[in-house]
C-alpha cells in the first residue's frame, strides 16, 4: 500500500495557490496546510487574503488564524506545526497539501533549520552602511529593541557581532539566538512530495495584486486594521507589518490618504512578489514552476510518477 500523497504548493503572492489547492483536496480527499508566515495570524483574515469560511467548511484546513497577532510566531513552531498535521494526515490517509508563499517555511520542513538563511545583499549593504555612518553604539541601541536577548550577551563594542545579530534579525523577523536553538531536522522528505512553483505571466499578475487588494478593502480590509491597531501593539511584530497593515494605519492615522495607502501597499506587494521568485529560484530549485492553467497538470503528472 502506497504511503498517502503530498503536495507543496508554492508561488507569489495572487498567483492562485488557494485556489489551486482548494481544486486537489476536493479531488483527492485532501486537507490544506497553510505554509504561509502571515495566514498563521487570526486577526489577518481579509488583508491576507486567507481561505474563506466557505472554503475551510468545503475541505479540511489547518494552520490558518490560530495565532494571535500580539505572538511573534517562529519558523521552528511552524516546522513542529506542520510536521503534527502531516502525521495526521498519513494517518488518516487523506493527501496533504501545503499552501503558501513564505520560501522559508518550506524550506525548513524540507532540509531542516540548521543554519541562518542567506542574508538578503540590500539588508547587509545597509547594515554596514549604517555602522559606518552613526556607529557601533546606534546599530547596538537598535537591536536592543529589536532583539534584546541578543543585545544582553553582546558586547556595545564588538563591530562584527553586533552587525550579524542585527542583520539577522531584520532580515528573518527572528533572533539570532532562536536559530541556533531551533536545529531541527526536515519534517518530511522532498524527493517523495510533488513540488510546483506558481508563476502567472508578469502582467496578468501585477493585475491580480491589484484587483486582489481593491477586493479586500471592498470586504473591509480598513475595518480590520482599525481593529488591530486599536490594540496598540508593538509594531516590530509580524503581523503589524503584514502587506497593507502599515499604510493603512498610517491612513488611520491621519498622515495619509486612503489612495495613496491602497497604491502603497499594492507597489509594495509588487516589489514582494519579485523577491518570492527570486529568492524560490536560487533557493528551491526542485520545485517546477508552472503557469497556473498547467499546474494541476503538473503535479499530477509529479504523483504519478512517485506512485510508480
Amino acid at each position: 500500500m502506497s504511503a498517502p500523497e503530498i503536495i507543496l504548493i508554492a508561488g507569489p503572492t495572487a498567483s492562485g495557490k488557494s485556489a489551486l489547492a482548494m481544486t486537489l483536496a476536493e479531488k483527492r480527499g485532501g486537507v490544506v496546510i497553510n505554509a504561509d508566515s502571515m495566514q498563521v495570524y487570526r486577526d489577518l483574515r481579509i488583508i491576507t487574503a486567507r481561505p474563506s469560511l466557505d472554503d475551510e467548511r468545503r475541505v479540511p484546513h489547518r494552520l490558518y488564524g490560530h495565532v494571535d497577532a500580539a505572538e511573534n510566531f517562529s519558523v521552528g513552531r511552524w516546522c513542529e506545526e506542520a510536521a503534527a498535521a502531516l502525521a495526521v494526515a498519513q494517518r488518516t490517509d487523506r493527501t496533504a497539501i501545503l499552501v503558501g508563499g513564505t520560501g522559508l517555511y518550506f524550506s525548513t520542513l524540507t532540509r531542516g533549520l540548521a543554519a541562518v538563511p542567506p542574508i538578503p545583499a540590500e539588508i547587509r549593504e545597509q547594515v554596514r552602511a549604517r555602522l559606518n555612518s552613526d556607529g557601533v553604539a546606534a546599530l547596538h541601541a537598535e537591536l536592543k529593541w529589536r532583539d534584546p536577548a541578543a543585545a544582553a550577551r553582546l558586547m556595545p563594542g564588538d563591530r562584527a557581532r553586533i552587525t550579524r545579530a542585527l542583520e539577522v534579525v531584520l532580515a528573518t523577523g527572528r533572533s539570532l539566538l532562536d536559530w541556533h536553538d531551533d536545529n531541527k531536522p526536515p519534517g518530511l522528505d522532498a524527493a517523495q512530495a510533488a513540488k510546483v512553483f506558481l508563476m502567472p505571466d508578469r502582467d496578468e499578475l501585477l493585475r491580480r495584486i491589484d484587483a486582489r487588494f481593491d477586493a479586500m478593502m471592498a470586504a473591509g480590509a480598513l475595518d480590520e486594521v482599525r481593529a488591530l491597531a486599536a490594540r496598540q501593539l508593538d509594531p516590530a511584530l509580524p503581523a503589524m507589518k503584514a502587506h497593507g497593515v502599515p499604510w493603512l494605519i498610517r491612513h488611520l492615522a491621519g498622515e495619509i490618504t486612503l489612495e495613496h495607502a491602497v497604491e502603497e501597499a499594492k507597489r509594495d506587494t509588487r516589489q514582494y512578489t519579485k523577491r518570492q521568485a527570486t529568492w524560490f529560484r536560487n533557493q528551491l530549485p526542485e520545485f517546477a514552476w508552472a503557469e497556473p492553467e498547467r499546474a494541476l497538470a503538473a503535479i499530477e503528472g509529479q504523483l504519478h510518477n512517485l506512485s510508480s
